[in-house]
């Protein structure tokens, strides 16, 4: 079983429709809403992680966008600019995931994007703003 995070955006059209749903029902896949901002008639977007055969998350996914969901990687809406950032640990006391993490020989900022759920915890403590997330 492979798992993966993903952005949906629906537009105002779809944003009602019962199309997770359909993830589930038709295309046997176990799914869970990491995050979610919808407003109804106007816009949505979901963060989620699919579980399941690499084929059944191929299918849901060109289902998805066949119905004008907009997909992206959920890693893709994530950045440190390494170059900002001073590796001074502060995000990772508030990161709920462990997603960020200090390397214990090089004291540098890692990152596991396995872990994140996009919650934006991080972003207000950093002193610096090098980290944004792009939902």
């Amino acid at each position: 079983m492979k798992k993966r995070k993903l952005v949906l955006s629906f537009p105002e059209k779809i944003v009602t429709r019962p199309i997770t749903y359909k993830l589930v029902k038709e295309f046997d896949l176990e799914f869970s809403i990491l995050r979610a901002e919808i407003t109804p008639d106007v816009e949505g977007k979901m963060l989620i992680e699919l579980k399941g055969t690499d084929d059944q998350i191929g299918k849901a996914i060109e289902y998805l966008e066949n119905t004008g969901v907009t997909i992206q990687e959920a890693a893709k809406d994530i950045t440190i600019d390494k170059n900002s950032c001073v590796d001074c640990g502060e995000c990772t006391s508030v990161c709920i995931t462990q997603a960020l993490s200090l390397d214990n020989k090089t004291g540098k900022l890692i990152f596991n994007k396995d872990k994140c759920i996009l919650c934006e915890l991080c972003l207000d403590c950093c002193p610096v703003r090098a980290i944004r997330v792009n939902m």
